[in-house]
């Protein structure tokens, strides 16, 4: 989907994190947009400033942990914009601490709003980019989904989850016109939610800031790149050693710093 301007797109999680930072992105290029977040005033003023730009955007409301609110969702941003080229599930919550104390409440809101939204909402709107013959789906993961990260374990579990579920179903969807692109930012900086700690992520792993993510999301619908990792160092390699030797793999890591890196975080250091 080299040409974007004139598309319409359907962002969640818009309101915060790198939700603004994408819609301003995709707006530059063009795109029309439906903002979703849970609450309406935190939209508003972002929905009209893309509007300044000459776009269209419009400010909708959903709550991912109720399923009629994702239902719902699809049907008022295809009516909003007159039909959706481009999904990014970019919505996520964190559930940081040690796994064994967390509630399962927030075990399953952590899924609801990582996994099963997400899916839900491409389940919905898929069948209308299949018929057009053109589409693409964003998945913003992490590498955290790559690479389990400790005192992590539930993000983590949802963000590997969205990887290979969109490996299958690009794959799905090959020579329908539509096509799945998974981000893997790394510590993200200025805002969301490492950014939040206020702790400088170990120099061996980097980080990455908001506009250099919303840049490769765009850069990867524009290319159809099938996943791409954001981040201020070379991760790759390190992931695919860490696939071929996992024991060796984890005690590079806790060299590094980064399990106690992670127990700071959370405020176990």
């Amino acid at each position: 989907m080299r040409q974007l301007r004139g598309k319409n797109a359907l962002l969640t999680g818009a309101s915060r994190g790198l939700g603004p930072y994408l819609a301003r992105t995709l707006a530059a290029e063009g795109v029309n947009l439906a903002l979703s977040a849970t609450r309406l005033e935190s939209i508003q003023e972002l929905a009209a400033s893309l509007e300044q730009e000459g776009v269209k955007a419009t400010p909708l409301t959903a709550d991912f942990t109720v399923a009629p609110d994702v239902a719902s969702l699809a049907e008022r941003a295809e009516e909003a914009l007159q039909g959706i080229d481009i999904l990014v599930n970019n919505a996520g919550i964190e559930s940081e601490g040690l796994f064994m104390e967390q509630d399962p409440d927030t075990i399953i809101r952590t899924v609801r709003v990582n996994c099963t939204a997400p899916m839900r909402l491409t389940h919905l709107l898929l069948p209308a980019m299949v018929r057009r013959g053109e589409g693409h789906i964003v998945n913003m993961s992490s590498i955290a989904g790559k690479r389990g990260a400790p005192y992590d374990a539930i993000y983590s579990g949802t963000k590997a989850a969205l990887i290979e579920w969109g490996n299958a179903l690009r794959m799905e969807l090959a020579d329908t016109g539509v096509f799945v692109s998974t981000i893997c930012p790394g510590y993200v900086t200025e805002v969301g939610m490492f950014a939040r700690f206020g702790i400088d992520p170990p120099r061996l792993i980097g980080s990455c800031t908001p506009q250099q993510v919303a840049a490769a999301t765009v850069r990867a619908i524009k290319l159809q790149q099938p996943e791409v990792i954001v981040n201020s160092r070379p991760l790759r390699p390190l992931l695919a050693f860490g696939q071929l030797f996992p024991t060796v793999a984890d005690r590079m890591l806790r060299a590094a710093g980064i399990p106690a890196f992670q127990k700071r975080k959370v405020g176990r250091g």
